[in-house]
């Protein structure tokens, strides 16, 4: 399986701006530029696609992790925040948490715990990083 997006990127850095698309067409052209990925501009940046693929990805395992252990989940949500920092060798995503809230029916909070672990450590996302990964898992009642 391939999936597939691009970039344009026309100018410089600081007064340059881009596009990003997806083969989906879910982003067509979505605008990104300096102030959006460094400050506070309008628009998308990587590593906000990177926290929204991530939470995504993680979302699924938690749910398939928790229905292979027989207590299949009514909800799982996922925010995931990734930190960039400058570090010598530049700027680095040196980070992402994962905020998790499920409500799964059955489940003992060990059963949850064990679920939401080797989901953190199997999801494709998690282990495309070389970040550190944290996360807080909380289930419902």
């Amino acid at each position: 399986m391939k999936r597939k997006a691009s970039a344009v990127w026309n100018g410089n850095l600081k007064e340059g701006k881009g596009t990003i698309s997806t083969e989906s067409g879910l982003l067509s052209d979505a605008q990104y530029s300096f102030g959006t990925r460094f400050e506070e501009g309008k628009g998308t940046n990587p590593e906000e696609l990177i926290a929204a693929a991530h939470a995504g990805c993680f979302s699924m395992a938690l749910s398939g992790q928790l229905t292979a252990a027989g207590t299949p989940p009514s909800k799982v949500a996922t925010s995931a925040t990734v930190t960039m920092e400058k570090l010598e060798a530049g700027f680095t995503v040196t980070s992402v948490h994962l905020d998790v809230v499920a409500s799964v029916p059955g489940a003992t909070q060990e059963s949850f715990d064990t679920a939401a672990g080797n989901a953190k450590k199997g999801c494709p996302i998690s282990r495309l990083l070389n970040a550190e990964i944290t996360m807080t898992a909380r289930l419902e009642s």
